[in-house]
Protein backbone atom coordinates (compact mmCIF):
# COMPACT_ATOMS: atom_id res chain seq x y z
CA UNK A 1 0.00 0.00 0.00
CA UNK A 2 0.80 3.40 -0.65
CA UNK A 3 0.07 7.24 -0.45
CA UNK A 4 0.80 9.78 -2.81
CA UNK A 5 0.14 13.90 -2.15
CA UNK A 6 -1.48 15.44 -4.59
CA UNK A 7 -2.68 18.66 -2.91
CA UNK A 8 -2.28 20.37 0.29
CA UNK A 9 1.49 19.55 0.23
CA UNK A 10 3.78 22.04 1.60
CA UNK A 11 0.78 24.45 0.91
CA UNK A 12 -2.97 25.28 2.66
CA UNK A 13 -5.21 24.59 -0.13
CA UNK A 14 -6.18 22.04 -2.65
CA UNK A 15 -6.46 18.64 -0.77
CA UNK A 16 -6.21 15.68 -2.44
CA UNK A 17 -4.54 12.48 -1.30
CA UNK A 18 -5.00 8.91 -3.26
CA UNK A 19 -4.30 5.86 -1.12
CA UNK A 20 -3.04 2.47 -3.47
CA UNK A 21 -3.80 -0.85 -2.02
CA UNK A 22 -1.70 -4.00 -3.43
CA UNK A 23 -4.48 -4.99 -5.38
CA UNK A 24 -5.09 -2.14 -7.43
CA UNK A 25 -8.02 -0.10 -6.08
CA UNK A 26 -7.34 3.41 -5.10
CA UNK A 27 -8.78 5.60 -2.50
CA UNK A 28 -8.92 9.16 -2.61
CA UNK A 29 -9.10 11.39 0.38
CA UNK A 30 -10.64 14.75 -0.40
CA UNK A 31 -10.58 16.68 -4.27
CA UNK A 32 -9.76 20.40 -3.49
CA UNK A 33 -9.83 22.87 -5.48
CA UNK A 34 -6.16 25.68 -5.41
CA UNK A 35 -7.28 28.64 -4.03
CA UNK A 36 -5.02 32.03 -3.95
CA UNK A 37 -1.67 30.47 -5.11
CA UNK A 38 -1.49 33.62 -7.66
CA UNK A 39 -1.29 32.65 -11.02
CA UNK A 40 -0.51 29.20 -10.56
CA UNK A 41 -4.18 28.25 -9.41
CA UNK A 42 -5.43 27.60 -12.97
CA UNK A 43 -2.94 25.45 -13.69
CA UNK A 44 -2.59 23.82 -10.61
CA UNK A 45 -6.39 22.70 -10.59
CA UNK A 46 -5.81 21.32 -14.35
CA UNK A 47 -3.08 18.91 -12.80
CA UNK A 48 -4.27 16.55 -10.45
CA UNK A 49 -1.64 14.22 -10.82
CA UNK A 50 -3.81 11.40 -11.41
CA UNK A 51 -5.67 9.55 -13.76
CA UNK A 52 -9.51 10.48 -12.51
CA UNK A 53 -11.07 7.18 -13.92
CA UNK A 54 -8.81 4.65 -12.01
CA UNK A 55 -9.82 5.88 -8.54
CA UNK A 56 -12.34 3.65 -7.04
CA UNK A 57 -13.57 5.14 -3.78
CA UNK A 58 -13.59 8.70 -2.79
CA UNK A 59 -13.98 9.89 0.71
CA UNK A 60 -14.56 13.98 1.71
CA UNK A 61 -13.98 15.12 5.01
CA UNK A 62 -15.82 18.21 4.48
CA UNK A 63 -17.57 20.68 1.96
CA UNK A 64 -15.10 23.35 2.41
CA UNK A 65 -13.71 24.43 -1.64
CA UNK A 66 -10.43 23.90 -0.90
CA UNK A 67 -11.18 20.21 0.05
CA UNK A 68 -14.46 19.81 -2.25
CA UNK A 69 -14.02 21.98 -5.15
CA UNK A 70 -12.41 19.53 -7.89
CA UNK A 71 -14.77 17.05 -6.98
CA UNK A 72 -17.05 18.20 -10.51
CA UNK A 73 -13.89 18.04 -12.39
CA UNK A 74 -12.87 14.28 -11.11
CA UNK A 75 -16.48 13.07 -12.29
CA UNK A 76 -16.09 14.79 -15.30
CA UNK A 77 -12.37 13.16 -16.22
CA UNK A 78 -13.93 9.51 -15.75
CA UNK A 79 -14.66 8.75 -11.90
CA UNK A 80 -17.17 6.73 -11.56
CA UNK A 81 -17.03 5.57 -8.02
CA UNK A 82 -18.80 6.71 -4.81
CA UNK A 83 -18.23 9.65 -2.65
CA UNK A 84 -18.20 9.32 1.13
CA UNK A 85 -19.70 11.85 3.90
CA UNK A 86 -21.23 12.65 6.22
CA UNK A 87 -25.30 14.22 5.87
CA UNK A 88 -24.20 17.24 6.74
CA UNK A 89 -21.40 17.58 4.20
CA UNK A 90 -23.25 16.44 1.38
CA UNK A 91 -26.16 18.96 2.42
CA UNK A 92 -23.13 22.07 2.25
CA UNK A 93 -21.40 20.34 -0.89
CA UNK A 94 -24.59 20.24 -2.84
CA UNK A 95 -25.27 24.16 -2.55
CA UNK A 96 -21.51 24.96 -2.70
CA UNK A 97 -20.35 22.49 -5.72
CA UNK A 98 -23.36 24.02 -7.77
CA UNK A 99 -22.18 27.97 -6.89
CA UNK A 100 -18.95 27.33 -7.72
CA UNK A 101 -19.71 25.90 -11.16
CA UNK A 102 -21.72 29.01 -11.65
CA UNK A 103 -18.59 30.62 -10.91
CA UNK A 104 -16.61 28.20 -13.23
CA UNK A 105 -18.94 29.20 -16.35
CA UNK A 106 -19.40 32.92 -15.32
CA UNK A 107 -15.46 33.55 -15.45
CA UNK A 108 -14.97 31.96 -18.55
CA UNK A 109 -17.86 33.15 -20.12
CA UNK A 110 -16.24 36.85 -19.29
CA UNK A 111 -12.56 35.64 -20.32
CA UNK A 112 -13.70 34.22 -24.21
CA UNK A 113 -15.83 37.77 -24.48
CA UNK A 114 -12.13 38.92 -23.81
CA UNK A 115 -10.10 36.70 -25.98
CA UNK A 116 -12.87 37.09 -28.90
CA UNK A 117 -11.58 40.66 -29.33
CA UNK A 118 -7.98 39.82 -29.11
CA UNK A 119 -8.78 37.06 -31.67
CA UNK A 120 -7.63 34.41 -29.67
CA UNK A 121 -9.99 30.84 -29.61
CA UNK A 122 -12.53 30.21 -26.57
CA UNK A 123 -11.65 28.34 -23.57
CA UNK A 124 -13.27 25.62 -21.63
CA UNK A 125 -14.83 26.12 -18.30
CA UNK A 126 -12.92 24.25 -15.25
CA UNK A 127 -16.24 21.94 -15.33
CA UNK A 128 -20.46 23.18 -15.57
CA UNK A 129 -23.26 23.34 -13.80
CA UNK A 130 -24.19 19.55 -15.59
CA UNK A 131 -21.19 18.24 -14.24
CA UNK A 132 -21.83 19.30 -10.86
CA UNK A 133 -25.03 17.89 -10.56
CA UNK A 134 -23.54 14.70 -12.19
CA UNK A 135 -21.13 14.59 -9.45
CA UNK A 136 -23.97 15.00 -6.32
CA UNK A 137 -25.56 11.91 -7.84
CA UNK A 138 -22.28 9.87 -6.74
CA UNK A 139 -22.52 10.76 -3.14
CA UNK A 140 -23.52 8.42 0.15
CA UNK A 141 -23.88 9.77 3.12
CA UNK A 142 -22.34 7.91 6.41
CA UNK A 143 -23.60 8.34 10.17
CA UNK A 144 -20.69 9.64 12.59
CA UNK A 145 -19.38 6.97 14.85
CA UNK A 146 -20.42 4.44 12.81
CA UNK A 147 -17.81 1.63 11.33
CA UNK A 148 -19.31 1.62 7.76
CA UNK A 149 -17.96 -1.11 5.19
CA UNK A 150 -17.35 -0.11 1.75
CA UNK A 151 -16.49 -3.43 0.49
CA UNK A 152 -14.18 -6.72 1.65
CA UNK A 153 -11.14 -4.55 2.38
CA UNK A 154 -12.06 -1.16 3.28
CA UNK A 155 -13.75 0.18 5.87
CA UNK A 156 -14.60 3.73 6.94
CA UNK A 157 -15.29 5.74 10.81
CA UNK A 158 -16.16 9.02 10.78
CA UNK A 159 -15.38 11.21 14.06
CA UNK A 160 -16.91 14.55 14.16
CA UNK A 161 -13.63 17.07 13.52
CA UNK A 162 -15.31 20.26 15.14
CA UNK A 163 -14.14 22.42 11.94
CA UNK A 164 -17.60 23.43 10.18
CA UNK A 165 -20.81 21.59 10.05
CA UNK A 166 -20.60 17.66 8.88
CA UNK A 167 -16.70 18.19 9.30
CA UNK A 168 -15.16 14.55 10.13
CA UNK A 169 -12.05 13.50 10.79
CA UNK A 170 -11.65 10.22 8.55
CA UNK A 171 -10.70 6.49 9.60
CA UNK A 172 -9.70 3.76 7.40
CA UNK A 173 -9.66 -0.03 7.91
CA UNK A 174 -7.76 -1.13 5.02
CA UNK A 175 -6.94 -5.48 4.87
CA UNK A 176 -4.15 -6.62 2.47
CA UNK A 177 -2.98 -10.26 2.83
CA UNK A 178 -5.16 -10.83 6.49
CA UNK A 179 -3.26 -8.14 8.02
CA UNK A 180 -5.44 -4.87 8.93
CA UNK A 181 -3.88 -1.45 9.34
CA UNK A 182 -5.70 1.73 10.30
CA UNK A 183 -4.76 4.85 8.27
CA UNK A 184 -6.46 8.18 9.76
CA UNK A 185 -6.86 12.21 7.98
CA UNK A 186 -7.67 14.78 10.10
CA UNK A 187 -8.91 17.03 7.41
CA UNK A 188 -9.31 20.38 9.46
CA UNK A 189 -9.42 20.09 12.99
CA UNK A 190 -11.70 22.47 14.65
CA UNK A 191 -11.23 24.39 18.11
CA UNK A 192 -11.75 23.08 21.48
CA UNK A 193 -14.40 24.48 23.26
CA UNK A 194 -15.82 26.62 19.70
CA UNK A 195 -18.57 28.84 20.37
CA UNK A 196 -21.09 26.78 17.84
CA UNK A 197 -19.75 23.45 17.40
CA UNK A 198 -19.06 20.48 19.58
CA UNK A 199 -15.38 19.62 19.87
CA UNK A 200 -13.19 17.08 17.76
CA UNK A 201 -13.74 13.65 19.10
CA UNK A 202 -11.49 10.76 20.09
CA UNK A 203 -10.29 8.27 17.42
CA UNK A 204 -9.28 4.58 17.26
CA UNK A 205 -5.68 3.91 18.07
CA UNK A 206 -4.30 4.71 14.05
CA UNK A 207 -1.43 3.26 12.75
CA UNK A 208 -0.38 6.17 9.82
CA UNK A 209 -1.89 9.66 10.64
CA UNK A 210 -2.23 12.42 7.96
CA UNK A 211 -2.92 15.43 9.83
CA UNK A 212 -3.44 19.49 9.34
CA UNK A 213 -1.00 21.97 10.19
CA UNK A 214 -2.56 25.45 9.31
CA UNK A 215 -1.42 26.97 12.41
CA UNK A 216 0.93 24.29 13.53
CA UNK A 217 3.09 27.35 15.05
CA UNK A 218 -0.10 29.50 15.91
CA UNK A 219 -1.58 29.93 19.71
CA UNK A 220 -4.70 31.60 18.92
CA UNK A 221 -5.23 33.11 23.02
CA UNK A 222 -5.55 36.23 22.89
CA UNK A 223 -6.16 39.00 26.14
CA UNK A 224 -9.64 39.85 24.93
CA UNK A 225 -11.97 37.25 23.86
CA UNK A 226 -12.71 37.36 19.93
CA UNK A 227 -16.87 38.32 20.16
CA UNK A 228 -15.88 42.19 22.39
CA UNK A 229 -12.57 42.42 19.46
CA UNK A 230 -15.41 42.27 17.07
CA UNK A 231 -17.41 44.64 18.98
CA UNK A 232 -15.12 46.92 19.28
CA UNK A 233 -14.30 46.70 15.60
CA UNK A 234 -17.74 47.80 14.99
CA UNK A 235 -17.99 50.81 17.45
CA UNK A 236 -14.48 52.25 16.51
CA UNK A 237 -15.23 52.48 12.93
CA UNK A 238 -19.36 52.86 12.45
CA UNK A 239 -20.03 54.99 15.69
CA UNK A 240 -16.67 56.64 16.30
CA UNK A 241 -15.88 56.70 12.82
CA UNK A 242 -19.16 56.47 10.66
CA UNK A 243 -17.43 54.94 8.34
CA UNK A 244 -18.12 50.81 7.00
CA UNK A 245 -16.61 47.87 8.26
CA UNK A 246 -16.17 45.14 5.80
CA UNK A 247 -15.75 41.39 6.65
CA UNK A 248 -14.74 38.92 4.06
CA UNK A 249 -15.95 35.86 5.89
CA UNK A 250 -16.23 32.28 3.97
CA UNK A 251 -20.18 31.28 3.15
CA UNK A 252 -20.03 28.45 4.85
CA UNK A 253 -18.79 28.58 8.63
CA UNK A 254 -17.23 31.98 9.28
CA UNK A 255 -20.69 33.76 8.28
CA UNK A 256 -22.42 31.57 10.78
CA UNK A 257 -20.17 32.33 13.76
CA UNK A 258 -19.68 35.82 13.17
CA UNK A 259 -23.92 35.72 13.32
CA UNK A 260 -24.30 33.72 16.36
CA UNK A 261 -21.97 36.21 18.32
CA UNK A 262 -23.55 39.60 16.90
CA UNK A 263 -26.53 37.50 18.13
CA UNK A 264 -25.37 36.86 21.41
CA UNK A 265 -24.05 40.47 21.69
CA UNK A 266 -27.37 42.12 20.99
CA UNK A 267 -29.17 39.48 23.14
CA UNK A 268 -26.28 40.95 25.97
CA UNK A 269 -27.01 45.07 24.88
CA UNK A 270 -23.83 45.35 23.59
CA UNK A 271 -24.67 45.28 19.90
CA UNK A 272 -24.43 49.07 18.76
CA UNK A 273 -27.42 50.02 16.45
CA UNK A 274 -25.90 49.57 13.22
CA UNK A 275 -27.41 47.50 9.63
CA UNK A 276 -25.86 44.78 9.14
CA UNK A 277 -25.58 43.11 5.54
CA UNK A 278 -24.60 39.70 4.58
CA UNK A 279 -23.95 40.16 1.20
CA UNK A 280 -23.90 36.50 -0.31
CA UNK A 281 -26.75 34.70 -1.53
CA UNK A 282 -24.50 31.30 -0.91
CA UNK A 283 -24.08 32.22 2.71
CA UNK A 284 -28.25 32.66 2.56
CA UNK A 285 -28.61 29.28 1.51
CA UNK A 286 -25.50 27.64 3.82
CA UNK A 287 -27.34 29.33 7.17
CA UNK A 288 -30.45 27.70 6.22
CA UNK A 289 -28.37 23.87 5.75
CA UNK A 290 -26.65 24.77 9.39
CA UNK A 291 -30.06 25.46 11.00
CA UNK A 292 -31.31 22.25 9.69
CA UNK A 293 -28.70 20.46 11.48
CA UNK A 294 -28.96 21.14 15.70
CA UNK A 295 -27.52 18.02 15.95
CA UNK A 296 -24.28 19.54 15.04
CA UNK A 297 -23.96 22.29 17.91
CA UNK A 298 -22.62 22.08 21.26
CA UNK A 299 -24.72 21.94 24.58
CA UNK A 300 -24.60 26.43 24.84
CA UNK A 301 -26.23 26.84 21.63
CA UNK A 302 -28.84 24.14 22.08
CA UNK A 303 -29.62 25.65 25.28
CA UNK A 304 -29.87 29.08 23.67
CA UNK A 305 -32.46 27.63 21.22
CA UNK A 306 -34.52 26.99 24.24
CA UNK A 307 -34.86 31.02 24.37
CA UNK A 308 -34.13 31.90 20.83
CA UNK A 309 -35.56 29.93 18.15
CA UNK A 310 -32.89 31.58 15.59
CA UNK A 311 -29.34 31.76 16.74
CA UNK A 312 -28.29 33.55 13.28
CA UNK A 313 -31.11 36.07 13.34
CA UNK A 314 -31.30 39.93 14.92
CA UNK A 315 -32.80 42.90 14.77
CA UNK A 316 -30.51 45.07 12.22
CA UNK A 317 -29.78 41.93 9.75
CA UNK A 318 -30.40 42.12 6.26
CA UNK A 319 -29.40 39.82 3.83
CA UNK A 320 -28.59 41.14 0.38
CA UNK A 321 -29.62 39.18 -2.73
CA UNK A 322 -29.89 40.52 -6.04
CA UNK A 323 -26.41 41.99 -7.67
CA UNK A 324 -28.43 45.17 -7.92
CA UNK A 325 -29.02 45.15 -4.03
CA UNK A 326 -25.04 44.45 -3.67
CA UNK A 327 -23.95 47.68 -6.05
CA UNK A 328 -26.90 49.36 -3.70
CA UNK A 329 -24.24 49.23 -0.84
CA UNK A 330 -21.57 51.28 -2.51
CA UNK A 331 -23.87 54.43 -2.91
CA UNK A 332 -25.27 54.04 0.90
CA UNK A 333 -23.69 57.16 2.69
CA UNK A 334 -24.89 55.52 6.40
CA UNK A 335 -22.15 53.44 8.42
CA UNK A 336 -22.88 49.82 8.21
CA UNK A 337 -21.40 46.30 8.76
CA UNK A 338 -21.12 44.38 4.81
CA UNK A 339 -19.96 40.50 5.45
CA UNK A 340 -19.39 39.07 2.23
CA UNK A 341 -17.59 36.15 0.52
CA UNK A 342 -15.24 35.01 0.12
CA UNK A 343 -13.14 34.81 2.94
CA UNK A 344 -9.93 35.11 1.80
CA UNK A 345 -10.90 38.56 -0.06
CA UNK A 346 -10.26 36.44 -3.72
CA UNK A 347 -13.23 36.40 -5.44
CA UNK A 348 -16.84 37.29 -4.93
CA UNK A 349 -18.95 40.49 -3.76
CA UNK A 350 -16.80 41.57 -1.01
CA UNK A 351 -13.62 42.22 -3.90
CA UNK A 352 -16.41 44.67 -4.87
CA UNK A 353 -16.36 46.17 -1.02
CA UNK A 354 -13.13 46.47 -0.57
CA UNK A 355 -12.39 48.24 -4.02
CA UNK A 356 -15.28 50.79 -3.08
CA UNK A 357 -13.74 50.87 0.26
CA UNK A 358 -10.22 51.12 0.77
CA UNK A 359 -9.34 54.51 -0.13
CA UNK A 360 -11.15 55.61 2.54
CA UNK A 361 -9.93 55.95 6.20
CA UNK A 362 -13.15 56.11 7.88
CA UNK A 363 -13.47 52.64 7.15
CA UNK A 364 -12.44 49.26 8.11
CA UNK A 365 -11.43 46.06 6.29
CA UNK A 366 -11.26 43.27 9.40
CA UNK A 367 -10.06 39.44 8.30
CA UNK A 368 -11.06 36.83 10.93
CA UNK A 369 -10.06 33.89 8.95
CA UNK A 370 -6.65 32.29 7.20
CA UNK A 371 -6.00 33.96 4.30
CA UNK A 372 -3.45 32.66 1.88
CA UNK A 373 -0.09 34.72 1.79
CA UNK A 374 -0.95 35.48 -2.03
CA UNK A 375 -4.48 36.44 -1.82
CA UNK A 376 -6.13 39.62 -1.59
CA UNK A 377 -6.77 38.94 1.92
CA UNK A 378 -3.45 37.59 2.51
CA UNK A 379 -1.60 40.82 1.21
CA UNK A 380 -3.61 43.16 3.37
CA UNK A 381 -3.11 41.11 6.44
CA UNK A 382 1.02 41.57 5.52
CA UNK A 383 0.43 45.22 6.04
CA UNK A 384 0.79 46.13 2.07
CA UNK A 385 0.04 49.52 1.40
CA UNK A 386 -1.12 49.45 -2.19
CA UNK A 387 -2.85 46.43 -3.79
CA UNK A 388 -4.34 45.45 -7.20
CA UNK A 389 -7.91 44.66 -7.42
CA UNK A 390 -9.42 43.64 -10.60
CA UNK A 391 -6.26 45.26 -12.46
CA UNK A 392 -7.07 48.85 -10.90
CA UNK A 393 -4.47 49.46 -8.24
CA UNK A 394 -5.49 50.92 -4.77
CA UNK A 395 -3.86 52.99 -2.19
CA UNK A 396 -5.04 50.93 1.23
CA UNK A 397 -6.16 54.05 3.44
CA UNK A 398 -8.99 52.12 5.34
CA UNK A 399 -7.89 50.58 8.68
CA UNK A 400 -7.05 46.62 7.80
CA UNK A 401 -8.05 44.42 11.44
CA UNK A 402 -7.25 41.00 11.86
CA UNK A 403 -8.97 38.79 15.01
CA UNK A 404 -7.13 35.52 14.27
CA UNK A 405 -8.75 34.03 17.48
CA UNK A 406 -11.97 33.70 15.12
CA UNK A 407 -9.72 31.02 12.87
CA UNK A 408 -12.10 27.64 12.30
CA UNK A 409 -8.57 26.00 12.33
CA UNK A 410 -6.98 24.53 16.02
CA UNK A 411 -3.75 26.11 16.66
CA UNK A 412 -1.11 24.04 17.34
CA UNK A 413 -2.25 23.11 21.23
CA UNK A 414 -5.96 22.15 19.36
CA UNK A 415 -3.78 19.88 17.16
CA UNK A 416 -1.94 18.34 19.62
CA UNK A 417 -4.81 17.82 21.87
CA UNK A 418 -6.63 15.42 18.77
CA UNK A 419 -3.10 13.27 18.65
CA UNK A 420 -3.41 13.01 22.26
CA UNK A 421 -6.11 10.08 22.39
CA UNK A 422 -3.01 7.58 20.44
CA UNK A 423 0.04 6.26 21.21
CA UNK A 424 2.92 8.07 19.60
CA UNK A 425 5.06 5.25 19.75
CA UNK A 426 2.43 2.60 17.91
CA UNK A 427 2.15 5.80 14.72
CA UNK A 428 4.28 4.31 12.22
CA UNK A 429 4.26 7.46 10.24
CA UNK A 430 2.99 10.75 10.59
CA UNK A 431 2.24 12.78 7.19
CA UNK A 432 2.05 16.83 7.93
CA UNK A 433 -0.91 18.24 5.16
CA UNK A 434 -2.47 21.45 4.75
CA UNK A 435 -0.07 24.07 5.65
CA UNK A 436 2.99 26.04 5.05
CA UNK A 437 6.58 24.28 4.90
CA UNK A 438 7.68 27.37 7.04
CA UNK A 439 4.97 26.66 10.16
CA UNK A 440 5.24 23.15 9.32
CA UNK A 441 8.95 22.28 10.11
CA UNK A 442 8.14 24.34 13.43
CA UNK A 443 5.27 22.09 13.94
CA UNK A 444 6.73 18.90 13.54
CA UNK A 445 9.72 19.85 15.87
CA UNK A 446 7.32 20.17 18.32
CA UNK A 447 5.43 16.94 17.70
CA UNK A 448 8.99 15.21 18.03
CA UNK A 449 8.96 16.40 21.64
CA UNK A 450 5.47 14.81 22.21
CA UNK A 451 7.44 11.64 21.03
CA UNK A 452 6.08 10.91 17.51
CA UNK A 453 8.89 9.87 15.36
CA UNK A 454 8.66 9.52 11.68
CA UNK A 455 7.45 12.60 10.81
CA UNK A 456 6.95 13.09 6.86
CA UNK A 457 6.07 16.65 5.14
CA UNK A 458 5.08 15.37 2.08
CA UNK A 459 5.99 17.54 -1.42
CA UNK A 460 2.75 18.08 -4.02
CA UNK A 461 2.99 14.80 -6.13
CA UNK A 462 5.26 12.80 -3.88
CA UNK A 463 4.18 9.23 -3.56
CA UNK A 464 5.29 6.94 0.36
CA UNK A 465 4.90 3.83 0.94
CA UNK A 466 3.12 2.53 3.74
CA UNK A 467 4.03 -1.11 5.17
Amino acid sequence: MKIAFHGAARTVTGSKHLITLKNGKKILLDCGMFQGMGRETDAMNIDFGFDAAEVTYMVLSHAHIDHSGLIPLLVKRGFKGTIYCTPATFDLAEILLLDSAKIQEDDTKFSNKKRAKEGLPPLESLYTIDDAKRSIGRFKKVNYRTWFRVDDDIEIYFTDAGHIIGSAAVHLRITENGKTTQVSFSGDIGRYNDAILRSPEVFPQADYILLESTYGSTLHAEAEPSDDRLIQYIHNTCKVKKGKLIIPAFSVGRTQELLYALNRAQLEGKLPHVDIFVDSPLSMEATDVVRSHPEVFNRTVSKMLEIDDDPFNFPGLHYVKTVDESKMLNFRKEPCVIISASGMAEAGRVKHHIANNINDSRNTILLVGYCEPQSLGGRLMRGAKEVSIYGTRYEVEAEVGVIRSMSAHGDYEDLSQWLSCQDPGEIKKLFLVHGEYEVQTIFRDWLLKKGFQDIIIPERHSEVGLG
